[in-house]
Protein backbone atom coordinates (compact mmCIF):
# COMPACT_ATOMS: atom_id res chain seq x y z
CA UNK A 1 0.00 0.00 0.00
CA UNK A 2 1.63 3.38 -0.83
CA UNK A 3 0.75 6.47 0.38
CA UNK A 4 1.25 9.93 -2.07
CA UNK A 5 2.56 12.78 0.43
CA UNK A 6 2.20 15.04 -2.32
CA UNK A 7 -1.68 14.96 -2.54
CA UNK A 8 -3.03 18.55 -2.92
CA UNK A 9 -5.02 19.70 0.53
CA UNK A 10 -8.20 19.78 -1.65
CA UNK A 11 -8.04 16.14 -2.02
CA UNK A 12 -8.73 15.25 1.20
CA UNK A 13 -12.14 14.21 1.84
CA UNK A 14 -14.55 16.33 2.95
CA UNK A 15 -15.68 14.65 6.07
CA UNK A 16 -12.37 13.37 6.85
CA UNK A 17 -11.10 16.76 6.79
CA UNK A 18 -14.49 17.61 8.75
CA UNK A 19 -14.00 15.21 10.93
CA UNK A 20 -10.43 15.85 11.89
CA UNK A 21 -10.90 19.46 12.99
CA UNK A 22 -14.02 18.21 15.07
CA UNK A 23 -11.38 15.70 17.41
CA UNK A 24 -8.62 18.66 17.74
CA UNK A 25 -11.81 21.14 18.96
CA UNK A 26 -13.00 18.03 21.36
CA UNK A 27 -9.58 17.22 22.83
CA UNK A 28 -7.56 20.23 22.44
CA UNK A 29 -10.21 23.66 22.73
CA UNK A 30 -12.98 21.41 25.05
CA UNK A 31 -15.57 21.79 22.07
CA UNK A 32 -19.05 19.82 22.42
CA UNK A 33 -18.83 17.14 19.72
CA UNK A 34 -22.49 18.07 18.76
CA UNK A 35 -21.47 21.92 18.38
CA UNK A 36 -17.99 21.10 16.86
CA UNK A 37 -19.84 18.77 14.05
CA UNK A 38 -23.09 21.33 13.90
CA UNK A 39 -19.85 24.02 12.68
CA UNK A 40 -17.79 22.19 11.18
CA UNK A 41 -19.99 20.42 9.05
CA UNK A 42 -21.90 23.53 7.59
CA UNK A 43 -21.40 23.17 3.53
CA UNK A 44 -21.16 19.50 3.58
CA UNK A 45 -23.62 17.53 1.46
CA UNK A 46 -25.71 14.96 3.40
CA UNK A 47 -23.57 12.32 2.81
CA UNK A 48 -20.86 13.61 3.38
CA UNK A 49 -21.89 15.58 6.85
CA UNK A 50 -23.27 11.84 7.58
CA UNK A 51 -19.65 10.26 7.50
CA UNK A 52 -18.24 13.17 9.19
CA UNK A 53 -20.88 12.64 12.19
CA UNK A 54 -19.81 8.73 11.98
CA UNK A 55 -16.41 9.75 11.97
CA UNK A 56 -16.27 11.93 14.39
CA UNK A 57 -18.57 10.48 16.81
CA UNK A 58 -17.05 7.23 16.57
CA UNK A 59 -13.47 8.31 17.13
CA UNK A 60 -14.68 10.16 19.89
CA UNK A 61 -16.13 7.79 21.68
CA UNK A 62 -13.41 4.88 21.29
CA UNK A 63 -10.38 7.74 21.95
CA UNK A 64 -9.57 5.21 25.30
CA UNK A 65 -9.19 1.85 22.88
CA UNK A 66 -7.62 4.04 20.08
CA UNK A 67 -4.77 5.50 22.49
CA UNK A 68 -4.49 2.10 24.07
CA UNK A 69 -3.09 0.74 20.66
CA UNK A 70 -1.65 4.53 19.29
CA UNK A 71 0.48 3.92 22.68
CA UNK A 72 1.22 0.16 21.28
CA UNK A 73 1.64 0.81 17.70
CA UNK A 74 3.74 4.10 18.10
CA UNK A 75 5.99 2.85 21.41
CA UNK A 76 5.20 6.33 22.93
CA UNK A 77 2.34 7.60 25.16
CA UNK A 78 -0.37 9.12 23.12
CA UNK A 79 0.17 12.39 25.25
CA UNK A 80 3.87 13.15 23.96
CA UNK A 81 2.15 13.27 20.33
CA UNK A 82 1.74 16.65 18.24
CA UNK A 83 -1.89 17.22 18.52
CA UNK A 84 -2.65 17.50 15.06
CA UNK A 85 -0.62 14.23 14.49
CA UNK A 86 -2.80 12.52 17.25
CA UNK A 87 -6.13 13.31 16.02
CA UNK A 88 -4.80 12.17 12.53
CA UNK A 89 -3.99 8.46 14.08
CA UNK A 90 -6.88 8.63 16.20
CA UNK A 91 -9.18 9.34 12.78
CA UNK A 92 -7.48 6.90 10.86
CA UNK A 93 -7.40 4.32 13.38
CA UNK A 94 -10.86 3.96 13.90
CA UNK A 95 -11.97 3.98 10.02
CA UNK A 96 -9.51 1.23 9.93
CA UNK A 97 -10.88 -0.99 12.98
CA UNK A 98 -14.61 0.00 13.19
CA UNK A 99 -15.53 1.02 9.94
CA UNK A 100 -15.70 -0.48 6.17
CA UNK A 101 -16.26 0.66 2.77
CA UNK A 102 -13.78 2.88 2.09
CA UNK A 103 -10.05 1.83 0.33
CA UNK A 104 -7.39 1.51 3.42
CA UNK A 105 -5.52 3.22 1.33
CA UNK A 106 -7.71 6.39 1.06
CA UNK A 107 -7.88 6.09 4.55
CA UNK A 108 -3.90 5.93 5.26
CA UNK A 109 -3.65 8.92 2.34
CA UNK A 110 -6.03 11.20 3.95
CA UNK A 111 -4.44 10.87 7.33
CA UNK A 112 -0.97 11.28 6.62
CA UNK A 113 -2.31 14.50 4.41
CA UNK A 114 -4.07 15.95 7.72
CA UNK A 115 -0.78 15.58 10.00
CA UNK A 116 1.24 17.18 7.73
CA UNK A 117 -0.44 20.17 6.70
CA UNK A 118 -1.74 20.89 10.22
CA UNK A 119 1.42 19.62 11.79
CA UNK A 120 4.56 20.63 12.94
CA UNK A 121 6.15 16.85 11.92
CA UNK A 122 5.13 12.83 12.78
CA UNK A 123 3.16 12.74 9.46
CA UNK A 124 5.75 9.77 9.05
CA UNK A 125 4.76 7.92 12.02
CA UNK A 126 1.18 8.18 10.89
CA UNK A 127 1.73 6.42 7.49
CA UNK A 128 3.95 3.90 10.04
CA UNK A 129 1.31 2.99 12.32
CA UNK A 130 -1.48 3.30 9.80
CA UNK A 131 0.20 1.07 7.37
CA UNK A 132 0.63 -2.01 10.06
CA UNK A 133 -3.43 -1.36 11.32
CA UNK A 134 -3.88 -1.93 7.98
CA UNK A 135 -2.05 -4.72 7.68
CA UNK A 136 -2.77 -6.53 10.85
CA UNK A 137 -6.60 -5.52 10.91
CA UNK A 138 -9.32 -5.36 13.44
CA UNK A 139 -9.53 -9.22 14.08
CA UNK A 140 -5.41 -9.20 15.49
CA UNK A 141 -5.67 -5.86 17.38
CA UNK A 142 -9.10 -5.80 19.10
CA UNK A 143 -9.59 -9.48 19.22
CA UNK A 144 -6.24 -8.96 21.42
CA UNK A 145 -7.99 -7.03 23.76
CA UNK A 146 -9.85 -8.86 27.29
CA UNK A 147 -12.78 -7.51 29.14
CA UNK A 148 -12.13 -10.01 31.93
CA UNK A 149 -11.13 -7.56 34.28
CA UNK A 150 -12.65 -4.33 35.44
CA UNK A 151 -9.38 -2.15 33.96
CA UNK A 152 -9.23 -4.31 30.78
CA UNK A 153 -13.06 -3.81 30.47
CA UNK A 154 -12.68 0.11 30.44
CA UNK A 155 -9.74 -0.13 27.53
CA UNK A 156 -11.69 -2.49 25.10
CA UNK A 157 -15.37 -0.64 25.45
CA UNK A 158 -13.34 2.68 25.87
CA UNK A 159 -14.94 4.19 29.11
CA UNK A 160 -13.08 6.06 31.70
CA UNK A 161 -11.63 3.26 34.19
CA UNK A 162 -13.93 5.22 36.92
CA UNK A 163 -17.20 4.73 34.96
CA UNK A 164 -16.25 1.27 34.79
CA UNK A 165 -15.68 0.22 38.04
CA UNK A 166 -18.92 1.81 39.36
CA UNK A 167 -20.91 -0.21 37.16
CA UNK A 168 -19.04 -3.38 37.98
CA UNK A 169 -20.17 -2.69 41.37
CA UNK A 170 -23.90 -1.78 40.72
CA UNK A 171 -24.50 -3.47 38.01
CA UNK A 172 -22.31 -6.83 38.32
CA UNK A 173 -19.56 -7.85 35.22
CA UNK A 174 -22.16 -9.48 33.20
CA UNK A 175 -24.27 -5.63 32.60
CA UNK A 176 -21.43 -3.66 32.93
CA UNK A 177 -19.89 -5.20 30.20
CA UNK A 178 -22.85 -5.45 27.90
CA UNK A 179 -23.64 -1.44 29.04
CA UNK A 180 -20.11 -0.37 28.06
CA UNK A 181 -20.49 -2.22 24.72
CA UNK A 182 -23.82 -0.72 24.16
CA UNK A 183 -23.00 2.56 24.71
CA UNK A 184 -20.80 2.46 21.99
CA UNK A 185 -23.18 1.14 19.06
CA UNK A 186 -25.90 3.64 17.08
CA UNK A 187 -28.99 4.91 19.40
CA UNK A 188 -32.29 4.35 18.76
CA UNK A 189 -34.47 7.32 17.63
CA UNK A 190 -37.42 7.58 18.68
CA UNK A 191 -40.63 10.50 18.42
CA UNK A 192 -43.44 11.16 21.07
CA UNK A 193 -46.52 11.59 18.69
CA UNK A 194 -48.32 15.07 20.58
CA UNK A 195 -51.29 13.85 21.43
CA UNK A 196 -52.62 17.55 21.57
CA UNK A 197 -52.39 17.45 17.54
CA UNK A 198 -52.19 13.79 16.61
CA UNK A 199 -51.68 10.05 18.19
CA UNK A 200 -49.29 7.59 17.58
CA UNK A 201 -50.84 5.07 14.60
CA UNK A 202 -51.54 8.28 12.62
CA UNK A 203 -48.37 9.54 13.09
CA UNK A 204 -46.54 6.32 12.31
CA UNK A 205 -48.47 6.21 9.33
CA UNK A 206 -47.80 9.44 8.14
CA UNK A 207 -44.11 8.42 8.45
CA UNK A 208 -44.41 5.67 6.60
CA UNK A 209 -46.08 7.29 3.75
CA UNK A 210 -43.22 9.62 3.84
CA UNK A 211 -40.83 7.18 3.40
CA UNK A 212 -39.46 6.69 6.89
CA UNK A 213 -40.17 2.99 8.28
CA UNK A 214 -40.70 3.08 11.72
CA UNK A 215 -42.06 0.91 14.97
CA UNK A 216 -44.66 1.15 17.59
CA UNK A 217 -43.75 0.46 21.21
CA UNK A 218 -46.90 -1.47 22.83
CA UNK A 219 -45.67 -0.29 26.55
CA UNK A 220 -45.99 3.75 25.37
CA UNK A 221 -48.96 4.54 23.14
CA UNK A 222 -47.56 7.48 21.87
CA UNK A 223 -44.16 6.37 21.24
CA UNK A 224 -42.65 6.03 17.93
CA UNK A 225 -39.82 4.39 16.77
CA UNK A 226 -37.33 4.93 13.61
CA UNK A 227 -36.48 2.21 11.88
CA UNK A 228 -34.69 4.80 9.30
CA UNK A 229 -33.13 8.18 8.66
CA UNK A 230 -35.47 10.95 9.48
CA UNK A 231 -34.52 14.78 8.44
CA UNK A 232 -36.85 16.14 11.67
CA UNK A 233 -36.64 20.20 11.74
CA UNK A 234 -37.36 20.02 7.70
CA UNK A 235 -40.65 18.03 8.27
CA UNK A 236 -43.85 19.25 8.10
CA UNK A 237 -45.02 16.98 11.15
CA UNK A 238 -42.31 18.36 13.25
CA UNK A 239 -43.67 22.22 12.13
CA UNK A 240 -47.13 21.15 12.97
CA UNK A 241 -46.31 20.07 16.27
CA UNK A 242 -47.03 16.72 15.52
CA UNK A 243 -43.98 14.75 17.60
CA UNK A 244 -41.07 15.62 19.43
CA UNK A 245 -37.99 13.66 19.43
CA UNK A 246 -37.31 11.90 23.02
CA UNK A 247 -36.32 8.82 24.18
CA UNK A 248 -38.55 6.40 25.88
CA UNK A 249 -37.21 6.31 28.55
CA UNK A 250 -37.70 9.88 29.15
CA UNK A 251 -41.07 9.41 28.23
CA UNK A 252 -41.77 7.11 31.44
CA UNK A 253 -40.83 9.60 33.32
CA UNK A 254 -44.28 11.56 32.56
CA UNK A 255 -46.25 8.88 33.03
CA UNK A 256 -44.86 7.52 36.13
CA UNK A 257 -46.02 11.12 37.37
CA UNK A 258 -49.41 10.19 36.17
CA UNK A 259 -51.19 14.21 35.89
CA UNK A 260 -54.76 14.31 35.58
CA UNK A 261 -56.70 17.13 33.28
CA UNK A 262 -57.22 20.31 35.27
CA UNK A 263 -54.16 19.39 38.41
CA UNK A 264 -51.58 21.80 38.40
CA UNK A 265 -48.17 20.66 38.05
CA UNK A 266 -44.97 22.04 38.77
CA UNK A 267 -41.59 20.74 36.75
CA UNK A 268 -38.66 21.64 37.76
CA UNK A 269 -35.31 22.22 35.79
CA UNK A 270 -37.56 22.09 32.85
CA UNK A 271 -35.85 22.68 29.74
CA UNK A 272 -35.28 22.04 26.69
CA UNK A 273 -39.27 21.10 27.51
CA UNK A 274 -39.98 17.26 26.51
CA UNK A 275 -41.73 15.86 29.68
CA UNK A 276 -42.76 19.67 30.22
CA UNK A 277 -44.72 19.58 27.27
CA UNK A 278 -45.31 15.64 27.73
CA UNK A 279 -47.03 16.31 31.05
CA UNK A 280 -49.18 19.09 29.39
CA UNK A 281 -50.55 16.33 26.39
CA UNK A 282 -51.48 14.20 29.40
CA UNK A 283 -53.50 16.30 30.81
CA UNK A 284 -55.42 17.44 27.72
CA UNK A 285 -54.01 20.56 27.66
CA UNK A 286 -55.91 21.59 30.42
CA UNK A 287 -55.07 22.30 34.01
CA UNK A 288 -51.61 24.11 34.72
CA UNK A 289 -47.85 23.03 33.93
CA UNK A 290 -45.57 25.39 35.52
CA UNK A 291 -42.17 25.07 33.87
CA UNK A 292 -39.32 26.25 35.89
CA UNK A 293 -36.06 26.91 34.37
CA UNK A 294 -33.02 28.95 35.64
CA UNK A 295 -31.12 29.68 32.52
CA UNK A 296 -33.11 32.48 30.81
CA UNK A 297 -31.94 31.29 27.09
CA UNK A 298 -33.01 27.95 27.88
CA UNK A 299 -36.42 28.98 29.27
CA UNK A 300 -37.22 30.84 25.71
CA UNK A 301 -36.23 27.51 24.19
CA UNK A 302 -38.83 25.89 26.04
CA UNK A 303 -41.27 28.88 25.74
CA UNK A 304 -40.92 28.14 21.97
CA UNK A 305 -41.63 24.44 22.13
CA UNK A 306 -44.28 24.66 23.99
CA UNK A 307 -46.00 26.79 21.64
CA UNK A 308 -44.98 24.80 18.58
CA UNK A 309 -46.63 21.59 20.44
CA UNK A 310 -49.60 23.65 21.34
CA UNK A 311 -49.34 22.69 24.88
CA UNK A 312 -51.07 26.21 25.69
CA UNK A 313 -51.47 25.21 29.56
CA UNK A 314 -48.02 25.60 29.89
CA UNK A 315 -46.49 28.53 31.74
CA UNK A 316 -42.60 29.43 32.11
CA UNK A 317 -40.73 30.81 34.81
CA UNK A 318 -37.36 31.27 34.78
CA UNK A 319 -36.31 30.86 38.41
CA UNK A 320 -33.94 28.57 40.81
CA UNK A 321 -35.42 25.76 40.70
CA UNK A 322 -33.91 25.04 44.46
CA UNK A 323 -35.96 28.33 45.15
CA UNK A 324 -38.67 28.39 48.06
CA UNK A 325 -42.05 27.17 47.14
CA UNK A 326 -43.57 26.65 50.60
CA UNK A 327 -46.46 27.02 50.87
CA UNK A 328 -47.41 26.72 46.69
CA UNK A 329 -49.36 23.62 46.67
CA UNK A 330 -49.17 21.40 43.33
CA UNK A 331 -51.02 18.02 42.85
CA UNK A 332 -48.33 16.97 41.56
CA UNK A 333 -44.11 17.88 40.79
CA UNK A 334 -41.66 16.71 38.36
CA UNK A 335 -37.83 16.98 39.89
CA UNK A 336 -36.03 16.47 37.01
CA UNK A 337 -32.47 18.00 38.12
CA UNK A 338 -28.94 18.58 36.22
CA UNK A 339 -27.05 15.18 36.47
CA UNK A 340 -24.17 13.34 34.86
CA UNK A 341 -25.74 11.59 32.26
CA UNK A 342 -24.01 8.54 32.71
CA UNK A 343 -27.21 7.27 31.17
CA UNK A 344 -26.89 9.03 27.94
CA UNK A 345 -23.34 8.01 27.13
CA UNK A 346 -24.57 5.95 23.39
CA UNK A 347 -26.16 9.93 22.44
CA UNK A 348 -23.28 12.30 23.94
CA UNK A 349 -19.77 10.86 22.54
CA UNK A 350 -17.70 13.18 24.45
CA UNK A 351 -19.67 13.26 28.03
CA UNK A 352 -17.98 10.10 29.02
CA UNK A 353 -14.29 12.09 28.96
CA UNK A 354 -15.97 15.38 30.64
CA UNK A 355 -17.48 13.91 33.37
CA UNK A 356 -15.85 13.09 37.01
CA UNK A 357 -15.99 11.35 40.10
CA UNK A 358 -15.91 14.72 42.06
CA UNK A 359 -18.81 16.53 39.69
CA UNK A 360 -20.78 13.43 40.75
CA UNK A 361 -20.84 14.28 43.91
CA UNK A 362 -21.34 18.01 43.56
CA UNK A 363 -24.53 17.28 41.50
CA UNK A 364 -26.25 14.85 44.15
CA UNK A 365 -25.81 17.70 46.69
CA UNK A 366 -27.67 20.36 44.01
CA UNK A 367 -30.03 17.19 43.58
CA UNK A 368 -30.80 17.07 46.92
CA UNK A 369 -31.81 20.78 47.19
CA UNK A 370 -33.80 20.64 44.39
CA UNK A 371 -35.53 17.63 45.59
CA UNK A 372 -36.33 19.50 48.77
CA UNK A 373 -37.59 22.48 47.57
CA UNK A 374 -39.94 20.00 45.09
CA UNK A 375 -41.83 18.22 47.91
CA UNK A 376 -42.13 21.63 50.11
CA UNK A 377 -44.37 22.87 46.87
CA UNK A 378 -46.46 19.65 46.62
CA UNK A 379 -49.83 19.16 48.68
CA UNK A 380 -50.47 16.49 51.22
CA UNK A 381 -51.28 13.54 49.53
CA UNK A 382 -49.85 14.77 46.22
CA UNK A 383 -47.55 12.55 44.05
CA UNK A 384 -43.68 13.56 43.64
CA UNK A 385 -41.50 11.66 40.47
CA UNK A 386 -37.39 11.78 41.38
CA UNK A 387 -36.03 11.57 38.10
CA UNK A 388 -32.57 11.62 36.57
CA UNK A 389 -30.63 10.10 33.10
CA UNK A 390 -28.20 8.60 34.87
CA UNK A 391 -26.99 5.30 36.14
CA UNK A 392 -25.29 6.24 39.04
CA UNK A 393 -26.31 5.03 42.90
CA UNK A 394 -24.97 8.61 44.41
CA UNK A 395 -27.06 10.50 42.15
CA UNK A 396 -30.13 8.19 42.08
CA UNK A 397 -31.01 5.55 44.82
CA UNK A 398 -28.46 7.91 47.94
CA UNK A 399 -30.41 10.77 46.92
CA UNK A 400 -34.01 9.54 47.62
CA UNK A 401 -33.02 7.46 50.84
CA UNK A 402 -31.36 10.40 52.13
CA UNK A 403 -34.64 12.24 51.29
CA UNK A 404 -36.75 9.90 52.93
CA UNK A 405 -34.64 9.75 55.63
CA UNK A 406 -35.59 13.51 56.48
CA UNK A 407 -38.81 13.24 55.62
CA UNK A 408 -41.44 11.40 57.78
CA UNK A 409 -44.15 12.54 55.60
CA UNK A 410 -43.14 11.09 52.33
CA UNK A 411 -42.75 7.48 51.17
CA UNK A 412 -42.04 5.42 48.16
CA UNK A 413 -45.39 4.82 45.40
CA UNK A 414 -46.28 2.12 43.90
CA UNK A 415 -45.25 2.86 40.30
CA UNK A 416 -47.07 -0.40 39.07
CA UNK A 417 -50.27 1.78 38.10
CA UNK A 418 -48.89 3.72 35.74
CA UNK A 419 -46.03 1.57 34.53
CA UNK A 420 -47.11 -1.83 34.65
CA UNK A 421 -44.58 -2.78 32.58
CA UNK A 422 -42.37 -1.92 35.36
CA UNK A 423 -43.77 -3.79 37.93
CA UNK A 424 -41.48 -5.86 40.47
CA UNK A 425 -40.53 -9.62 39.49
CA UNK A 426 -41.86 -8.99 35.68
CA UNK A 427 -39.05 -10.71 33.40
CA UNK A 428 -37.45 -9.15 30.89
CA UNK A 429 -34.63 -10.01 28.60
CA UNK A 430 -33.05 -12.68 31.21
CA UNK A 431 -33.10 -9.45 33.88
CA UNK A 432 -34.82 -10.97 36.84
CA UNK A 433 -37.07 -7.23 37.42
CA UNK A 434 -37.14 -4.47 36.23
CA UNK A 435 -37.86 -2.48 39.22
CA UNK A 436 -35.67 -2.14 42.03
CA UNK A 437 -38.36 -1.11 44.42
CA UNK A 438 -41.84 -0.69 43.93
CA UNK A 439 -41.67 2.83 43.79
CA UNK A 440 -38.23 3.03 42.01
CA UNK A 441 -37.22 2.06 38.32
CA UNK A 442 -33.80 2.02 36.30
CA UNK A 443 -34.03 1.19 32.69
CA UNK A 444 -30.72 0.25 31.53
CA UNK A 445 -29.67 0.99 27.61
CA UNK A 446 -28.44 -2.42 26.46
CA UNK A 447 -31.26 -4.34 28.13
CA UNK A 448 -33.76 -2.09 27.27
CA UNK A 449 -32.78 -0.33 24.50
CA UNK A 450 -33.40 3.36 25.50
CA UNK A 451 -31.47 6.01 27.52
CA UNK A 452 -30.57 5.08 31.49
CA UNK A 453 -33.16 7.05 33.40
CA UNK A 454 -33.51 5.99 37.15
CA UNK A 455 -37.44 7.31 38.06
CA UNK A 456 -38.53 7.12 42.09
CA UNK A 457 -42.01 8.18 42.85
CA UNK A 458 -42.66 9.68 46.24
CA UNK A 459 -45.98 10.17 48.19
CA UNK A 460 -47.06 12.75 50.70
CA UNK A 461 -49.41 11.59 53.32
Amino acid sequence: MGVVSSTPKTAIAPARRCAFAVLRRVFEHGAYADLALQSEAAGLDRRDRALAMRLAYGAVQRKGTLDHLIERLAERPPQRLDPPVLAALRLGLYELLYLSGSPDRAVVADAVELAKTQGRGGHGLVNAVLRRTAREGPDKLLGALSDATVEQAAVKHSHPEWIARLWWEQLGAADARALMAYDNEPGELALRANTLVTDAPTLAAELRAAAVPTHRDSELPEAVVLDGPLDMHDSPLWKAGAFHAQSRAAMHVARALGPHSGERVLDLCAAPGGKTTHLAALMDGSGEVLAVERNRRRAGELTRTAARLRAGNVRVEVGDAAGDRRGAMFDRVLVDPPCSGLGTLQARADLRWRVTPAAIGEMARAQAAILAAGADALRPGGVLVYSTCTISPTENEHVVTTFLDSHADFSLDDLASELPAFAPGRPTSGVPQRAQAAGTVLTLPHRDRTAGFFIARLRRS
